[in-house]
């Protein structure tokens, strides 16, 4: 093993030596361990599964800082254990299992074993395509699953095909991509989970830096897909979107072409099947940030609060240079405009997906006379 220095981390001390460890991705870490701990708060109990633990931070910080009971840490590498085991060494010998399996096989051995965890934490690299069915067969009933991607070409519209063949979800390239890539990668779990008879709900969704993380509670309740998995419409002439109905797909067409030749509707791109639903729970959240003091992650509350007033939107969100561009005027302020949404009646907020972009429940005509408006 090569000498490393000690890194920190929340309450973690360790090192890094040959095994991947990116300090930028801090802020999905603190994360889970704050929705970890509210679990645990909850339910009275934490079993933690890190599939893909690199040098063994996030099952440290899930021990320390949430306070498992258990945190099975695993990794394929074999030229990483020494380095993992060091770093655990820090854990009572009762609290932790180290383990070099791949994650399927750790997967179905649950299975077989009836041995359930209440966290998963899948932080693969590329796409977890492979992993969504199996998964599931290790997540207790209401256990949480913390699923990642790093593959932003596939899931972001520029590889359609790729998409399709992987997720089962036709992706399309429009302003909002980052977020339909969260929702194709919940949609696809939840369609996994629906085969199974599990029932799947996001807790969060976290787009930072090209990677893609949501997470999500399986519940063994009877699933009812049609309500939040479908299609969602693009207009590439207005730019506005919509939500078809899976019964009226056929008929898709933009709202706001209607009076121009109702003998020739516009037809609308539609990108999916995707998740439709909340993008955050709320009141998860919300105890999230009433935790976050106590676990010295106040940082976190700021992003924490755009995700609960994001939360329950519509499944797209409408980039500022996109409404400048379709008003022809310069780009809009970002606060000016959604003040001014809000004396109009309608719901507004600033979303964590972008700096740059608004999420709203007015129709981008709407946005950009609002905006024009807003700006003289």
């Amino acid at each position: 093993m090569t000498l490393d220095v000690n890194l920190t981390e929340g309450k973690a001390t360790f090192i890094r030596g040959s095994a991947f460890y990116r300090p930028h991705s801090q802020t999905s870490r603190d994360l889970g361990v704050l929705a970890a701990a509210v679990y645990r708060s909850k339910l009275g109990r934490l079993r933690v599964l890190d599939t893909m633990t690199g040098c063994g931070l996030r099952s440290l910080r899930y021990a320390l800082e949430s306070e498992a009971d258990l945190v099975w840490a695993n990794d394929a590498d074999p030229e990483i254990h020494g380095v993992l085991r060091e770093n655990l060494n820090a854990l009572d010998p009762r609290q932790v299992r180290i383990t070099q399996l791949s994650a399927n096989q750790i997967f179905w051995r649950c299975a077989i074993d009836g041995d359930y965890y209440d966290l998963l934490d899948i932080d693969s690299f590329g796409n977890p395509a492979a992993l969504l069915a199996s998964c599931l067969q290790a997540v207790c009933d209401g256990g949480l699953i913390y699923l990642t991607s790093t593959d932003g070409r596939t899931i972001s519209g520029h590889f359609p095909q790729d998409s399709l063949r992987l997720y089962g979800t036709y992706t399309r390239a429009h302003p909002c991509v980052q977020e339909h890539a969260l929702r194709m990668l919940i949609g696809s779990l939840a369609q996994q989970a629906a085969m199974q008879g599990f029932t799947v709900m996001p807790i969060f969704s976290l787009y930072s830096g090209q990677i893609y993380r949501i997470m999500v509670r399986v519940t063994h309740q009877t699933p009812n897909l049609e309500k939040n998995y479908g299609f969602v419409g693009y207009c590439p002439q207005c730019g506005d979107y919509s939500v078809p109905s899976w019964r009226y797909l056929s008929r898709t067409s933009c709202l706001h072409h209607r009076d121009d030749d109702p003998r020739k509707p516009m037809a609308m791109t539609l990108a999916g099947p995707l998740w439709t639903g909340v993008l955050h729970d709320r009141d998860y959240v919300q105890a999230m940030v009433e935790r976050a003091d106590d676990l010295n992650l106040s940082s976190q509350i700021p992003l924490l609060e755009i995700f609960r007033d994001e939360s329950d939107l519509p499944p797209y969100h409408y980039p500022l240079g996109e409404v400048g561009r379709r008003g022809k005027m310069d780009i809009p302020k970002r606060g000016r405009l959604i003040d001014a949404l809000l004396k109009l009646g309608y719901r507004a907020t600033v979303t964590h997906l972008s700096s740059a972009a608004i999420k709203t429940n007015a129709p981008l005509d709407i946005v950009v006379e609002t905006a024009r408006f807003s700006s003289t």
